[in-house]
């Protein structure tokens, strides 16, 4: 589990497709020392990668619930 090591969270995004948490990747970007003008630009990056995982999120739960799977056990894994 890779929680706030971003090398490990791309690891395993290489290993097995699983997009990290957007409050894990909020607070990887936090405990990154940044100058301000990088901590602006991950934050529109950062801000582009939520709206994307939300979208990803519904999309995955309207296939999950066609399929006869509950949207409650999808979003619990």
């Amino acid at each position: 589990m890779y929680h706030n090591n971003p090398a490990t969270a791309l690891e395993e995004l290489q290993e097995e497709g699983i997009l990290p948490n957007p409050v894990n990747v909020r607070d990887m970007i936090i405990r990154a020392h940044l100058s301000p003008s990088d901590a602006m630009e991950l934050n529109r990056r950062f801000q582009d990668y939520l709206r994307a995982f939300g979208e990803a999120q519904s999309i995955g739960r309207g296939i999950m619930e066609q399929r006869g799977v509950g949207a409650q056990e999808f979003v619990g894994r």
